[in-house]
């Protein structure tokens, strides 16, 4: 195993992320315990030893399903990870109350690591007010040693992330972003990586097979990379990739089953960073998914000026974007909670004013429409 130091501790360079556990009859809720706990056995036992939960994960029941199965090695052989829940609203008053639960049901006195969780354009504005005392509390907890290392976790934009450091920053450890060979310019996770630099803060990696799009490609692109690396499986490639990043420390995969558990504790092994050649290569393969699917929009504003809505048409665009590439998911969902309703895809009227000055010539109210439809759905 791959370790990396962090403040005089050594960490796996490979977590286990717990969001993805397996389980009993497609039931998300329950998880399959034994399986999860032969899991656990496999990765303790070829070295990994940082593990990853949260409370909204598995409808709650990740945080007892990994403290059940960490509660058979002594507390000292491992490090756990975990969030406060503010992607819902309803919690921000709520951080004692949560976090001694989770401690409760993680069956531990303290966290290692402890994260603002999933900072986005959703709840920005009230991870920032003070009122709610969560910064306060945090801080608290980790004066007391219940927490060891304070961070956050970001889905929202570089201008999210940049507001977030500008008030919590010099308090922050680790940050843990959504980073792949896609992602490194599709959600410019070079540029959050950059700010995350300029503060001086490790990056934890999510996503790093992009939900498991990332783990199997067309058989051209597939081709490509097989001429390069003849032994490289296709998801060892994503690995790959991150381990030529210094900045990376701790790669979190949440593996849904014991032979994805065996594949990539077997790439992590060592680490092999790809050269400039092969860089390239993995690139060209992003582009060609992204541009399979997105719309070609280069943001030059001149549909907003045309819009009667006053439609930020280009971040619309954007979003839908995002939710047509990833065939789903929460972000855009997520981001769009952030825009007013006067202001959504559903307050197009199509005029198709925009589309007469689109030099890209997209067809912007159809695509509208259909985020519509995608929202609602």
């Amino acid at each position: 195993m791959i370790y990396k130091d962090f403040q005089g501790i050594k960490l796996s360079a490979l977590g286990m992320g717990a969001m993805r556990l397996p389980v009993i009859d497609q039931d998300d809720a329950k998880v399959d315990q034994e399986t999860t706990e032969k899991m656990v056995d496999y990765a303790m036992a070829h070295g990994v030893n940082y593990y990853d939960t949260a409370w909204g994960y598995h409808g709650g029941h990740s945080e007892i399903a990994m403290g059940k199965a960490l509660s058979r090695y002594p507390r000292e052989n491992f490090y756990l990870a975990d969030k406060f829940p503010g992607y819902d609203l309803s919690n921000m008053d709520k951080v004692e109350e949560i976090f001694e639960e989770q401690l409760k049901k993680c069956g531990v006195e303290y966290f290692d690591f402890y994260l603002f969780h999933n900072v986005c354009e959703m709840n920005i504005d009230e991870y920032l007010n003070e009122s709610h005392g969560i910064f306060d509390y945090l801080m608290k907890q980790k004066e007391n040693g219940r927490i060891r290392h304070l961070g956050f976790s970001a889905h929202g934009s570089y201008e999210v992330m940049e507001r977030f450091l500008k008030k919590y920053g010099e308090h922050m450890e680790f940050c843990q972003i959504q980073l792949n060979y896609m992602d490194w310019s599709f959600q410019d996770a070079k540029a959050k990586m950059e700010l995350l630099k300029e503060y001086h803060l490790p990056v934890w990696v999510m996503e790093p097979l992009r939900g498991g799009q990332l783990a199997s490609l067309s058989e051209d692109a597939e081709k490509k990379l097989k001429a390069l690396r003849p032994q490289e499986t296709t998801p060892a490639w994503a690995f790959r990739f991150l381990q030529s990043l210094p900045e990376v420390v701790v790669t979190l995969s949440g593996m849904s089953n014991e032979k994805q558990m065996e594949e990539n504790i077997e790439t992590y092994q060592e680490e092999k960073p790809l050269n400039e050649e092969e860089m390239a290569a993995l690139q060209a393969i992003a582009d060609e998914i992204i541009g399979k699917h997105a719309l070609p929009c280069t943001a030059c504003h001149y549909c907003v000026s045309h819009c009667p809505q006053g439609l930020d048409i280009p971040q619309l665009l954007s979003l839908y974007n995002e939710h047509i590439v990833t065939g789903g998911g929460f972000i855009a969902p997520m981001a769009m909670m952030a825009i007013p309703e006067d202001k959504r895809p559903s307050a197009c009227v199509g005029c198709r004013s925009c589309e007469a000055v689109c030099p890209q010539q997209i067809k912007i109210s159809e695509a509208l429409a259909d985020f519509t439809d995608k929202l609602n759905g």
